[in-house]
């Protein structure tokens, strides 16, 4: 794989570990490796076979698409679907207020 999308997917990863609160330590028992490895492949040094990959994505409660959203084509849809989510659990009124703004930029950016 190459170094860029390596340490991009890595990012994403120790991202979601610290989003669910685990430590590499933790992710590494959960995931049947070791800290030192969870390490590297934070940092983009190794790269997990597709077996690991999945077993440290289903760990952090990750989908493939937010592990991957950096290096695939299609991130605009990707990122949106993941913004929808976010919105989706803050309260109403700040749902509204993020909605308007977002409308306002679009409206904006297609004058331009």
């Amino acid at each position: 794989m190459h170094g860029a999308a390596q340490k991009a997917i890595g990012k994403r990863i120790k991202e979601y570990r610290e989003k669910c609160g685990l430590t590499q330590e933790m992710l590494a028992e959960k995931t049947d490796l070791t800290p030192n490895y969870i390490s590297a492949v934070e940092r983009g040094i190794s790269f997990p076979r597709f077996e690991k990959l999945i077993a440290i994505i289903n760990a952090i409660g990750a989908s493939a698409d937010q592990i991957f959203a950096d290096v695939v084509e299609n991130t605009a849809a990707t990122r949106s679907s993941g913004l929808s989510k976010e919105i989706a659990r803050l309260p109403f009124r700040e749902q509204q207020r993020i909605f308007a703004v977002v409308e306002t930029m679009i409206a904006e950016a297609r004058k331009a």
